[in-house]
């Protein structure tokens, strides 16, 4: 669909910007800013067609992402 936008001119070269550096139009580029600024609030992220988690950690998680050993006590049944 073709259709006529007036943007300032600051609008314009970041928009010329963002194509050039994904090396798309600016036609993509626009499309793109304006699906992506009119998502509802809360939607899920989807990355190759799988919805993407958070990445809030749960409120009592303090310090390092547990090691292989923490995981491993975790899934394996204590005898």
């Amino acid at each position: 669909m073709r259709t006529t936008l007036n943007l300032c001119a600051e609008a314009l070269t970041k928009v010329r910007q963002l194509a050039q550096q994904r090396c798309e139009t600016i036609s993509v580029a626009v499309t793109g800013l304006i699906l992506r600024a009119l998502e509802p609030e809360g939607a899920p992220k989807v990355r190759n067609g799988v919805p993407a988690f958070p990445m809030e950690m749960g409120a009592d998680y303090e310090g390092t992402p547990p090691d292989i050993a923490v995981v491993n006590r975790l899934r394996d049944p204590e005898p």
